[in-house]
């Protein structure tokens, strides 16, 4: 099980994210989110053996790649309407590529969205019907039992109170924790943090 933190805009909290054992660090570069922060301001934090995300909404294939080396990201999510062109000359072993199963009438539908854009090495699955950082969750229903054709991470509204029920719903590959751990938006609480990871921790060691 991968944990993401995502939204992260501090070094203390990315330090947080890093003792906790996360395996992500998530940095928004879309300036319109109350989450964005500087290419600049993230490649300056120490982010140990985390791989880190770039989070991308609008930008065209050149300004990513172009942020993305600045920053030193590892991967690039791909949270918007981006072609699979843009996909393509990112590179799909860099891709995570962000759906929304309330765009859909049913799961054969999302299942379809997810083989067209197969150019990507993981699936997100978030809440709403574009971007994300709501804290609210989606109807897990819909995704009950999903086969996706690459590995993929559920967002949406994850937090301590309902992060065991999701694991127990589902078996993602991952989980993206953003809004849900933070005390305002930008701001992880380190409390919040070590609680969920922690019940994500125990789960995985007992719960099954």
């Amino acid at each position: 099980m991968l944990i993401k933190i995502c939204g992260l805009t501090r070094a203390e909290d990315v330090q947080v994210a890093l003792d906790l054992g996360c395996d992500l660090a998530g940095f928004i570069f879309h300036p319109q989110s109350p989450r964005y922060i500087e290419p600049s301001v993230a490649a300056s934090f120490d982010s140990g053996n985390m791989r880190r995300v770039g989070v991308f909404v609008t930008e065209d294939s050149d300004e990513i790649l172009q942020i993305a080396k600045e920053a030193r990201l590892d991967l690039i999510q791909l949270h918007g309407d981006q072609s699979e062109e843009v996909a393509q000359k990112i590179g799909p072993e860099r891709v995570i590529r962000v759906l929304w199963p309330d765009r859909y009438m049913h799961k054969g539908q999302l299942y379809q969205a997810m083989c067209k854009q197969a150019h990507c090495a993981y699936y997100l699955l978030d809440a709403g019907m574009s971007r994300g950082g709501s804290g609210k969750t989606f109807d897990w229903a819909e995704i009950s039992g999903i086969e996706a054709p690459h590995p993929w991470f559920l967002a949406g509204g994850l937090r301590a109170k309902n992060i065991v029920l999701a694991m127990q719903e589902f078996s993602p590959d991952g989980l993206d924790l953003n809004s849900g751990l933070e005390e305002a938006p930008g701001i992880k609480s380190k409390a919040k943090m070590e609680e969920a990871v922690n019940l994500i921790r125990q789960y995985l060691a007992h719960g099954k």
